[in-house]
């Protein structure tokens, strides 16, 4: 039995459908200015790692500066937009069910997410998944640029090693950065990536999805 689950967020627990891009794009044009011509590849990258990268490919100078201001024009647009979100988007099939059963064994649970944390608290809350979160305990895109860097943070935070813990994620990235924080991965293939090339990249354990809850639970537990 873990004693921590991390849970990333988009296409694990729950799919925007298009509007988180629009988002993104109209944060990017209020901090700089420059409407959106093309976004950096954001499969399993952080906020501040695609915007540090969709900046260059606009010829615009990046700083940590920017990317705070950016942070909080893309959490408000999450704000303003809520119930558009809440209408166009939806939780994964299963999420709220395994994320319950797991609240309902007492195991500690949070995020590991490239998304800033206020975008995230939206969405986990427009969905009504956040109930069931630490999400104090949890990692975001303001934490690091890369998957180890906030998984090591979460478990920073919680103070859990890293062997007592799982981590569920649908990207490479996020398998990889599990395996380099020492963390286990359970895979969920109900974002962009096969579930074949989940397992080739050291997941634990690969889900078709969330709806079989006692799979999920069997492949957290193992």
């Amino acid at each position: 039995m873990p004693e921590l689950v991390l849970w990333d967020i988009d296409h694990t627990l729950m799919a925007t459908r298009g509007l988180g891009g629009q988002l993104w794009a109209a944060a990017f044009e209020q901090v700089t200015g420059v409407a959106l011509r093309k976004q950096a590849d954001v499969t399993g990258s952080t906020e501040r790692v695609i915007l540090r990268e969709t900046t260059r490919l606009h010829d615009i100078p990046y700083s940590d500066e920017l990317f705070t201001r950016f942070a909080d024009a893309l959490g408000a647009q999450h704000v303003q937009r809520a119930a558009e979100l809440r209408e166009r988007g939806h939780a994964l099939p299963g999420a709220a069910s395994i994320l319950t059963a797991l609240s309902d064994r007492g195991i500690r649970q949070s995020v590991v997410t490239g998304n800033v944390r206020a975008a995230a608290e939206v969405k986990l809350a427009v969905f009504g998944l956040d109930s069931y979160l630490s999400l104090d305990d949890g990692a975001y895109g303001e934490d690091g640029d890369e998957r180890p860097e906030l998984l090591l943070a979460a478990l920073e935070h919680t103070g859990v090693e890293a062997g007592s813990a799982v981590f569920l994620g649908d990207t490479l990235a996020d398998v990889a950065g599990g395996r380099a924080a020492g963390v286990r991965v359970v895979a969920v293939a109900t974002g962009r990536t096969p579930a074949a090339d989940l397992f080739a990249a050291g997941a634990s354990a690969v889900l078709d999805d969330l709806s079989d809850t006692a799979g999920a639970l069997a492949a957290i537990e193992a």
